[in-house]
């Protein structure tokens, strides 16, 4: 910019005959500080462009004391948690519950593991709740490509996530309970001997119920199997049932009326719970009024700075070219 706008300067002046000439007609003129003031004027900018977005600093990193567990959710995001014996379905339910959840939350760490034939971290372990909602709100079906219900593979990867940490420890385990994949109740023992609580809750209703099929958001039909024949899912209670008494939970089924979640935390909340301590940057504190004070400077400054020579300039001559 400042090259382009020299290059005018200099063709607009050719026009009226040689420089040589011109500046014997303009000696009060200063070529240099066009130079000076475009800086200037750039400084002006950059620094109003810095004030805007407004920069900020954390004064200190201190620790935070906060008491409360640490807690992983485990979500099926099955085909069949699409099935609508529980409004509006199965999963959406279940997501409405989590959000309800974490407003509860206080002090509380949280992690959320969605699986279907596999399970992967959705969100890990956190008391950013903001961001657990976030992620909660993301969660479909299609999160997870492979199908099937690998109960044991969330539990496995939910006991590893707590990490080394000493606090009380719990898992939710909520599904329709259709399991085809691993050792379950193998891998909640293990996560028992690690001191980890494992509820369960059973999305869905014994009696089977279709599974809707959706192209896009309208649904087409429901699921069949190989056969042409409707394929039908089932609450399997009794083996969410088992995998709460091994882990020494405890097990509600949801209704219409209610996910069992409120019956559940209540149970989690009587668990002690321990002391968390985290650091984290406090007194964070804006910075913009320093740019916009240097600004200010520069605009100052500008004032005083004219395109042709002050007297002391004229003795000196700083800005002619030679």
């Amino acid at each position: 910019m400042l090259l382009f706008f020299l290059l005018w300067k200099k063709r607009t002046l050719a026009r009226y005959g040689e420089w040589m000439v011109i500046s014997q007609l303009m000696p009060q003129y200063a070529p240099g500080k066009s130079i000076l003031k475009y800086l200037i004027l750039m400084g002006v900018l950059a620094s109003l462009v810095i004030a805007l977005a407004d920069p900020q600093t954390g004064s200190r990193l201190e620790k935070v004391k906060r008491k409360g567990i640490d807690l992983m959710i485990c979500l099926d995001v099955s085909n069949s948690m699409m099935a609508q014996d529980i409004k509006p379905n199965r999963l959406e339910r279940a997501k409405q519950s989590l959000s309800l959840l974490i407003d509860n939350l206080q002090g509380d760490r949280l992690g959320i593991i969605v699986f279907a034939g596999k399970a992967y971290t959705q969100l890990p372990i956190t008391t950013d709740y903001a961001a657990a909602k976030m992620f909660t709100s993301t969660i479909n079906t299609g999160i997870v490509a492979q199908q099937g219900t690998a109960i044991a593979d969330a539990i496995e990867l939910a006991a590893n996530s707590f990490g080394e940490s000493k606090h009380n420890k719990a898992i939710i385990v909520i599904t329709d309970g259709e399991d085809h994949e691993g050792d379950v109740l193998e891998q909640t023992e293990a996560a028992v001997k690690k001191n980890i609580t494992v509820y369960t809750i059973g999305m869905g209703l014994p009696e089977g119920v279709p599974i809707p099929v959706y192209s896009g958001n309208v649904q087409t039909g429901y699921k069949k199997d190989r056969e042409g024949q409707t394929v039908m899912t089932k609450l399997d209670e009794t083996l969410l049932q088992r995998i709460a008494s091994v882990g020494r939970g405890s097990y509600v089924r949801a209704t219409n009326a209610e996910t069992g979640l409120n019956q559940i935390f209540d149970s989690i909340s009587k668990i002690e719970k321990s002391e968390i301590e985290e650091k984290q940057f406090s007194d964070y504190e804006d910075r913009f009024q320093y740019f916009v004070a240097i600004g200010l400077l520069f605009l100052i400054f500008d004032m005083f700075v004219f395109e042709r020579k002050t007297q002391w300039m004229r003795r000196i001559k700083p800005f002619e070219f030679h």
